[in-house]
């Protein structure tokens, strides 16, 4: 008999978020309302340091009304990666705004500050970046050019709950930032996203924006969109926060064995002064990168996940023609591996014996 499947990625969900969910349908108040304001409230206490937080239906949709409030539009330029998940780029576009895709350092996967810096032009609003796989970008280098250019820095935190640079939590750092509460997310609301910022104009708009352009009933005073979490979501939300930091510890322990451990692959770098929450366990293979994973999935009953197999620019929705060499090379040879908070010890042996074996065999 074959081991269990051991998933790339995997949602916990307990009795304690189901309890939570029978509560809210047993009070008959399902749509935004006093679990979403708590969970903005604790979300806020436990993961930003205390900044406003802002919860909307989905991760897209947070960027997408975190530009809005900035002041993004027609016209303007925002700096972003390739290499990232679509919701960056398409969210810049949405607003009517330009993205201008930047090239990553190989180390982190996160934007390279010398190329942004290349590509500021008057058009460029703002810059934003990406904590990719929960790694934070270069925050004291991005954050000085924007200063020094007079333009804004926007954070994608989608990946990054609980992640930090010289002990500041991300999300605390741009204008605004957004995480995703998608299920594979290191925490979860089922669906959802979280926008926080310090800036109480842009609150205000984010708030004004997520419900049809008010917050009080039928005082409408923008266009807005119907961007809302539900009371449902928020639940699930609130007790997930409650446990996010042990699953970090544990995901860092789990990522510390596989660092020791594995051989014949690039393990994943972590910057000084950098906290990574390992959102995903993404090393390097620079031979037969889809070889070892389907290796890994066919004879070991192991999933993996690559991240990102097409860059951006180059997808039909953009069809760009940038020259961006690092993120071509990181789209041909990254594979992440399962590092969630469930794993056991065993599993996390399997996944050494498996990788090794098979990257020992292809070196």
């Amino acid at each position: 008999m074959s081991p269990d499947f051991i998933p790339a990625a995997k949602p916990i969900i307990g009795d304690e978020e189901r309890a939570a969910v029978d509560a809210v349908l047993a009070s008959g108040m399902l749509a935004q309302g006093k679990q979403v304001a708590e969970f903005e409230t604790e979300f806020s206490s436990v993961l930003v340091d205390g900044r406003a937080a802002v919860a909307v239906n989905s991760g897209t949709s947070g960027l997408h009304l975190g530009l809005l409030a900035a002041g993004v539009g027609p016209g303007d330029e925002v700096i972003v990666p390739s290499f990232t998940f679509a919701a960056t780029g398409n969210a810049v576009a949405l607003t009517g705004a330009t993205p201008v895709f930047a090239d990553i350092e190989l180390d982190h996967y996160t934007l390279d500050t010398e190329h942004v810096a290349s590509l500021i032009t008057e058009k460029t609003k703002g810059i934003m970046p990406v904590h990719l796989y929960g790694h934070p970008f270069d925050v004291e280098g991005l954050g000085k050019l924007a200063a020094e250019r007079g333009i804004d820095l926007y954070e994608d935190a989608a990946q990054a709950h609980g992640a930090s640079f010289n002990g500041k939590k991300v999300g605390s750092f741009g204008t605004f930032a957004m995480f995703s509460l998608y299920p594979t997310k290191n925490m979860t609301s089922g669906e959802g996203g979280m926008v926080t910022t310090s800036d109480a104009a842009v609150e205000h708009k984010l708030r004004l924006l997520r419900n049809q352009g008010m917050e009080k009933q039928y005082e409408n005073e923008i266009v807005g969109f119907n961007a809302r979490m539900t009371d449902l979501h928020a639940a699930i939300g609130r007790v997930q926060l409650t446990k996010v930091l042990g699953w970090t510890a544990q995901r860092q322990q789990n990522a510390a064995f596989l660092d020791a451990n594995l051989e014949n692959v690039g393990t994943p770098a972590v910057a000084a002064g950098a906290g990574h929450v390992y959102h995903q366990y993404t090393i390097r293979v620079t031979e037969d990168r889809d070889g070892l994973a389907k290796a890994l999935r066919e004879e070991y009953n192991i999933g993996t996940g690559v991240y990102y197999p097409v860059p951006n620019h180059r997808l039909p929705s953009f069809n760009r023609t940038e020259d961006l060499p690092n993120t071509e090379t990181a789209a041909k040879e990254v594979l992440s591996l399962p590092v969630h908070p469930s794993l056991s010890q065993d599993d996390l042996e399997r996944i050494v014996t498996a990788v090794n074996a098979v990257a020992k065999a292809g070196a």
